[in-house]
């Protein structure tokens, strides 16, 4: 029997470098809370009902929960395609347009810019479907 030679993928990275980005939304909405509610209120139980009524700490929380909706629709394609490959390289394409598209989307919404950010996560959806299809065809 002959060992099997598993080809390197580009998908794990990708989808660490998604983590990162995970994270950088998350510490941004955080950040943006602290500074409104003050750094007592982030260390404590944060019992109660306050919340941050700043518009960039909204829109941070938006855009945060925004990815997290999709997020883990791209980490099971990345990783279906990590495993099954992708010989037409169609997914990696699809990959990076939805990566390309959140990393855009967060400038567009806390600039509170319609329409192009909706043409952004419009985009990254596009690239869900792509690398969908290649796993399904």
């Amino acid at each position: 029997m002959e060992p099997t030679v598993i080809a390197p993928s580009p998908f794990p990275a990708l989808v660490a470098w998604s983590v990162v980005l995970l994270v950088i939304q998350i510490c941004l909405h955080a950040m943006l809370v602290t500074r409104e509610l003050g750094s007592g209120w982030n260390a404590g139980p944060r019992d109660g009902d306050k919340q941050a009524k700043g518009v960039l700490a909204g829109r941070a929380g938006r855009a945060s929960k925004n990815l997290q909706e999709t997020y883990p629709a791209f980490v099971g394609l990345a990783l279906g395609l990590a495993i099954t490959g992708d010989p037409s390289g169609w997914g990696l394409v699809g990959a990076w347009i939805w990566f390309a598209c959140r990393i855009v989307y967060i400038p567009l919404y806390l600039a509170g810019i319609p329409y192009i950010r909706s043409l952004a996560w419009l985009g990254s959806l596009v690239g869900l479907g792509m690398m969908g299809l290649v796993l399904v065809f």
